[in-house]
């Protein structure tokens, strides 16, 4: 299991990496968003705790821009901030389960065995759009006006993981871990073909949004093609 901790009290973050690991948890530790947001474009995590006081971008901005790219990874968001306002904010934002500072090190692996427990969570907007398309997430329509066609759900997935994520590359680890999950033994050679399959139907439809291939690491969705 890998766990992303995002803590900017550096004896604090150390010291959290330290428990995790002598758990058996894979943790990948950083201080502040615009680090923790390189580590989860680069790899998928099953749970992020997040520290709510963070320099530059608060952890509540941070969870908020999370939930809006369409990351739905567990968040614990840790805080000495303990008033019953705080915790409601917090959730509020999207965060599934939140802990005050000081805890012991047996309530925060209890806070992550709770998390494992939990079906996977899907969280869709109704309607997705990028640049001349609009996708229906429950439908899994595509169209630009008067052009439609109906995506598989795979193809769904995909492409709403391209758009949230428009214009980043995106490498195929990550691509194959969001999409497909951790545990799937699915090959590249299948990820090449979906994104064939999606450039196949952004045709269909007559949209200028393209998915452009970055040799050697991955893709990258534009909303207009380069000049």
């Amino acid at each position: 299991m890998r766990i992303l901790l995002v803590e900017d009290d550096m004896e604090l973050c150390r010291l959290m990496g330290f428990w995790l690991e002598e758990k058996g948890y894979l943790a990948d530790i950083c201080q502040d968003s615009q680090e923790a947001f390189y580590y989860l474009g680069m790899q998928a995590y099953n749970v992020v705790i997040l520290d709510r006081m963070l320099p530059g971008m608060d952890g509540i901005q941070s969870l908020q821009r999370m939930r809006q790219k369409g990351i739905a990874t567990p968040v614990i968001m840790v805080t000495a901030l303990g008033t019953i306002e705080d915790r409601i904010g917090g959730l509020d934002a999207g965060a599934d389960d939140y802990l005050v500072k000081p805890f012991a090190p047996e309530e925060l692996f209890a806070r992550i065995r709770a998390l494992e427990r939990r079906p996977v969570r899907m969280e869709f907007d109704r309607q997705l759009a990028c640049g001349d398309v609009t996708m229906n997430l429950s439908s899994r329509v595509l169209w630009k006006e008067n052009k439609k066609v109906e995506l598989s759900k795979k193809e769904m997935d995909l492409l709403e993981f391209l758009i949230r994520n428009k214009g980043q590359i995106l490498t195929r680890e990550l691509l194959l871990n969001r999409v497909w999950g951790l545990d799937s033994a699915v090959e590249e050679g299948n990820l090449d073909n979906y994104i064939y399959f999606l450039r196949r139907r952004l045709k269909q439809v007559g949209s200028s949004v393209t998915i452009k291939t970055v040799r050697s690491v991955g893709y990258s969705l534009e909303e207009q093609p380069e000049q």
